[in-house]
């Protein structure tokens, strides 16, 4: 405590040096380290050591505080200590911070965690599969840890190899590969011998035992004896009728090679029109066929055998149903609206698409262009179109207005050409949608209504009304006033059109005010309209006389006549 004190008060005054040494680990004991004083003119014997408290400097070396001398007291380790730090101070009163590091030396060989370590891989492994092995540590570091590793025995026909990497602990971590096949039957066991070598000259090594058990699988699937097969079959044939059979075979021995036929329902006739006997693989009609509800059943036939751990091969099976002719055309409509629904906007441009057509008979669908397709309705403002007499399409052939008319009756007829033809028809019903072409119209140009000017705020004036013949928001209609000398007078409901008085009328401002009504309706723009309202304001006597002066002085002569006049006043109403 005495020295930590010296050592303080002094560092408060004096100047600090840094002096630092490197020892070799191992050096026998009494190695000279260094000299305290050297390149330190200033800083003479004898010194005071203050050890870093837990650096060990008395127990590992001995500093002559006469001399400055640093020796080791015992051999150094530095897997153990890789340093020690002490404050000296010298006569001068200075203080010389001393470091002496422990260089590393190659003293340990890389060391496997257990020397025996097993591993199992199955036989159908794929090439490049990974097994963790344990990996080797060396305490030393840098070029003197372990750096690789190496198969020494027992790696038969090469069928393994080995991968490591370095990662962020500095440890260089080991994988066993697969490096060819592997194949229980021929060889079920390996036992390899692995190195690890470190980067020292000669380098030091350690080795692991790895013993490698191949485990037996069912490697062997059953084979068709074609990858697809196919057949065809008339829609009347009853249920019971031979389609055809598969046949696989399996290499394996016993239960491994017996096979059980199946349909995987999961990915083919999931309507379970057909059936598979699972001994001879005999598939047979299970259901009613139809044509034109399916012509071609794809099955996915699996062959498994019946191992522990059972193999499975498939097979595509085509069965095409041939038909029976007994259905007459269809016909599919889809319209362009933007809902998809029968409609057009009266708005609508000449040859713009109102519905697309397309018409197919279920007996024959390489026919198409035996179908005759018409259009009649419409009173000629729509007219039908196609290419290919497959796709038709339905368009605007006059311009539409749906206050004139808003709603078209369309009959679409296809006719084949059988014999007997049949034929299908198909009603539609569109609906011709609203556009904002039309503002609002009042039922007069101008109004005129009277209000006594004694009216409270909120008398009824007059109710305007007006009319728009487009629909929903576009004929949603909003009342307002235009902002004129006496509008604040008055208010409007938007809604109803009526007018009522806001304030106090005043005839003597003005008699007959000028109002200006503006109907919008909601559209998208909104279009409007404006009517006149001429309010006419009725007087009320609510004005006493003025007298043109308050005080009048009249001087008159005693001899005055009478009847003559005196004083004329005057007043205003």
């Amino acid at each position: 405590m005495l020295r930590a004190l010296v050592y303080l008060l002094v560092a408060s005054a004096a100047a600090e040096h840094v002096r630092e040494f490197t020892v070799r680990e191992n050096a026998r004991a009494g190695t000279l380290v260094g000299h305290l004083g050297d390149e330190l003119p200033d800083a003479a014997p004898p010194y005071t050591i203050v050890p870093v408290p837990g650096s060990a400097v008395n127990d590992d070396l001995k500093i002559d505080p006469h001399t400055g001398e640093i020796r080791t007291r015992v051999p150094l380790d530095r897997e153990n200590r890789d340093h020690y730090a002490l404050v000296a101070i010298p006569a001068s009163g200075d203080n010389i911070r001393v470091v002496v590091r422990v260089s590393d030396e190659n003293d340990n060989a890389p060391t496997f965690p257990t020397a025996i370590m097993n591993v199992e891989f199955s036989e159908n492994t794929p090439r490049d599969v990974k097994r963790k092995l344990n990996p080797a540590k060396d305490q030393d570091l840098g070029i003197f840890n372990t750096q690789r590793y190496n198969i020494v025995s027992g790696n038969t026909d090469n069928a393994f190899r080995l991968s490591s990497h370095r990662e962020r602990d500095g440890v260089l971590y080991l994988d066993l590969q697969i490096n060819g096949f592997l194949d229980r039957e021929t060889t079920d066991h390996y036992k390899l011998v692995i190195e690890a070598l470190d980067g020292g000259t000669p380098p030091l090594r350690g080795t692991m035992t790895v013993n490698i058990t191949i485990l037996d699988v069912n490697d062997n699937p059953p084979v068709f004896a074609e990858s697809a097969y196919s057949a065809m079959i008339p829609e009347n044939a009853t249920v019971g009728t031979a389609v055809l059979k598969v046949f696989a075979i399996d290499s394996d021995a016993a239960e491994n090679g017996l096979i059980e036929y199946s349909i995987n329902r999961r990915q083919s006739d999931k309507e379970n029109m057909f059936r598979i006997d699972p001994d001879t693989g005999e598939i047979t009609v299970n259901k009613a066929l139809d044509f034109e509800t399916k012509e071609l059943h794809e099955l996915v036939v699996v062959a498994r055998d019946k191992g522990a751990q059972p193999l499975e091969t498939t097979a595509f099976v085509s069965i095409r149903v041939t038909d029976v002719n007994d259905n007459q055309p269809t016909i599919d409509v889809i319209f362009l609206s933007d809902d998809a629904t029968p409609k057009i906007s009266e708005a609508a441009q000449l040859d713009e698409f109102v519905a697309r057509i397309s018409v197919h008979d279920p007996d024959s669908k390489t026919e198409y262009s035996n179908v005759n397709v018409t259009l009649s309705g419409g009173d000629g403002h729509f007219d039908l179109r196609t290419h290919d007499n497959i796709i038709y399409l339905v368009v605007v052939a006059l311009p539409l207005d749906r206050e004139s008319q808003s709603s078209y009756t369309l009959n679409v007829v296809a006719t084949d050409k059988g014999s007997p033809p049949l034929h299908a028809s198909r009603i539609i019903n569109l609906r011709v949608t609203d556009v904002n072409d039309n503002p609002p119209a009042f039922l007069e140009s101008v109004y005129r209504t009277s209000v006594p000017e004694a009216a409270t705020a909120g008398t009824p004036v007059i109710q305007v009304s007006a009319s728009d013949v487009d629909e929903d928001e576009n004929s949603d209609i909003r009342y307002s006033l235009l902002p004129t000398a006496q509008s604040d007078w008055f208010s409007i409901d938007e809604r109803s059109g009526l007018v009522t008085t806001r304030s106090r009328v005043d005839c003597e401002t003005n008699p007959m005010p000028s109002l200006t009504v503006v109907a919008s309706d909601r559209g998208s723009p909104p279009l409007s309209s404006t009517a006149t309202l001429l309010v006419t304001v009725l007087d009320v006597n609510d004005n006493e006389p003025i007298f043109d002066q308050s005080f009048y002085n009249v001087t008159v002569p005693e001899n005055e006549a009478v009847g003559s006049c005196i004083l004329k006043v005057s007043c205003s109403p």
